[in-house]
């Protein structure tokens, strides 16, 4: 049993690495405003999947199946992948997307729900797909 908390440990650790870095990330964009530890929700959602599925396969990440892992990839992909390039965009002010409008930083009130449910999309999609595989 602890071989099996170390290995799923050792296998988690590069999700929390990448999660606390992009978390990092969002706090420096967003200049530590009000909707920072809202935008964490999705990297939250990410690790607790992502510890669920080792947990299920003992450790591996496919000793339970391909449902799940699958379901995380498809779940990452869009969770985290559009708030990054949100934020960037944000951060870069990427062909002037945010110089005439009013409030520009509220772009990060609703981004948590857009990437959950976009993620949820990609969860769903994968989970079909392991089922298939």
């Amino acid at each position: 049993m602890a071989n099996t908390i170390k290995l799923s440990a050792w296998r988690l650790l590069p999700i929390i690495l990448i999660s606390t870095a992009a978390a990092f990330w969002f706090n420096d964009v967003q200049e530590g405003g009000p909707y920072v530890l809202r935008n964490l929700i999705p990297l939250v959602i990410l690790v607790l999947l992502s510890g669920l599925v080792l947990h299920q396969g003992g450790g591996h990440w496919t000793g339970s199946g391909k449902r799940l892992p699958l379901g995380v990839v498809g779940y990452s992909i869009p969770a985290l992948g559009l708030a990054i390039y949100l934020h960037y965009a944000y951060s870069i002010n990427l062909n002037d997307l945010f110089t005439d409008a009013a409030h520009p930083d509220r772009i990060f009130q609703y981004l948590p729900i857009y990437t959950s449910v976009a993620g949820g999309i990609g969860f769903a999609i994968g989970w079909i797909v392991g089922r298939n595989v």
